[in-house]
């Protein structure tokens, strides 16, 4: 149950809907829609344990599930309905090991916002859409706005003011701490007025902000002058790609690939960002011969930093945004044609030792460390024809 939903619309559902959900279960939706969308859930059926809603509850948060307010927790009642102030929001439902019951259904929607300027996190830059007819109505003309470093113009054209506003350049400021990596800059609207001004300046205040798995945008107007309050979520621009030997110059362009037995396999994740301060690090890489399911047979080649099979090994990358590594190739039993790989891979800021060194143990939900968490999944990979026998590329 649960998982990622990014349809313009659905139904969310518990276990076995309508009949009893299971015992001992935690489902965890992330619906997240298109950007300067809002999200709106409509509950249509609750039945669950009732009370104090500490054993069976549902919980919906405002974006992610361990970094935004939560919006409600119940188990019975009436039907709520809830607003995004983004275009994410997380559904969490949780039984424990008492009675069930039938639980719930709900339905989920997207509605635009109606701010005038939105704005976009885009893997180099921010890009920002300022509204002219909203300049005008406040009284200002398109000429009049610019960025913290006013070298850096604007796309003007009939209807908007447009910026693309790299994350390392521009006056854009870069800021750290205990679990986020802040980007912001200042798009200012100034009066004309050389002596004096009977109108108020306007600042807006974009940024992105780099979550453990995802990127979150915020915006706010300063001076009591706009009330804008907008937050976008997105994701990381990650690949996987195959390389044919260790010294990783000519990419596996071919689908499936097609490998022999305890061939040597070479892989390098790349992240695709302006910010030079950034550090990829390879944390989780699991088999399985089903792309849909990573649990029912499954394979760890890596799992929390830890190698878990023999042939696997990293290889030094001269580029931060690079991670490179190998392992030796196999099939599954049960005359499984194909294996697919989904790698989990950490972005690290450099400097960062805990979020960037190798095999540790951790709790389970590990929130300490400024890193996203990126899932990407790879494959096929079939045997060739006759290639049963061992072999082996350094």
């Amino acid at each position: 149950c649960g998982g990622s939903v990014s349809n313009s619309s659905g139904m969310l559902q518990s276990p076995n809907y309508p009949g009893s959900y299971p015992n001992n279960v935690d489902c965890v939706w992330e619906i997240q829609v298109e950007n300067n969308f809002r999200v709106t859930l409509t509950f249509r059926d609750i039945a669950m344990q009732s009370s104090t809603c500490q054993h069976d509850y549902i919980e919906v948060y405002d974006g992610p599930l361990h970094s935004s307010p939560l919006l409600g927790r119940f188990c019975s009642g009436s039907f709520p309905t809830y607003v995004s102030s983004s275009n994410m929001m997380t559904l969490r439902f949780h039984s424990d090991s008492r009675n069930s019951f039938r639980g719930f259904q709900a339905h989920y929607s997207s509605i635009p916002t109606d701010h005038n300027t939105t704005i976009l996190c885009l893997p180099d830059y921010m890009h920002v859409v300022v509204r002219k007819d909203y300049l005008q109505s406040q009284g200002y003309s398109a000429e009049r706005v610019t960025l913290n470093d006013n070298r850096c113009r604007p796309i003007v054209t009939s209807q908007e003011v447009v910026f693309n506003i790299p994350y390392d350049g521009c006056g854009t400021t870069r800021e750290e701490s205990n679990d986020t990596i802040n980007y912001s800059n200042t798009i200012k609207v100034t009066s004309s007025g050389f002596i004096i001004k009977r109108k108020k300046n306007i600042h807006l205040h974009v940024g992105c902000k780099m979550l453990r798995k995802m990127w979150q945008q915020v915006m706010y107007a300063a001076e009591d002058t706009v009330d804008v309050n907008e937050y976008q979520f997105g994701r990381y621009d990650m690949n996987i790609t195959f390389y044919d030997s260790s010294a990783f110059l000519r990419q596996v362009r071919s689908s499936p690939y097609y490998i022999d037995l305890n061939q040597n396999l070479y892989l390098q994740a790349c992240l695709h960002s302006s910010d030079p301060n950034l550090k990829v690090v390879v944390d989780t890489c699991v088999a399985s011969p089903d792309p849909h399911d990573f649990n029912t047979l499954a394979y760890d080649i890596v799992r929390n930093g830890c190698p878990r099979d023999p042939s696997y090994a990293t290889y030094y990358s001269p580029y931060s945004h690079f991670a490179r590594f190998k392992f030796n190739a196999f099939e599954f039993i049960s005359r499984h044609p194909s294996v697919y790989l989904k790698c989990q891979v950490k972005v690290c800021r450099l400097g960062d030792f805990h979020c960037s060194q190798g095999c540790r143990t951790r709790p389970k939900r590990d929130t300490g460390s400024a890193e996203e968490k990126v899932d990407v999944v790879v494959g096929p990979l079939q045997l060739r024809e006759g290639g049963a026998q061992s072999r082996s590329t350094s």
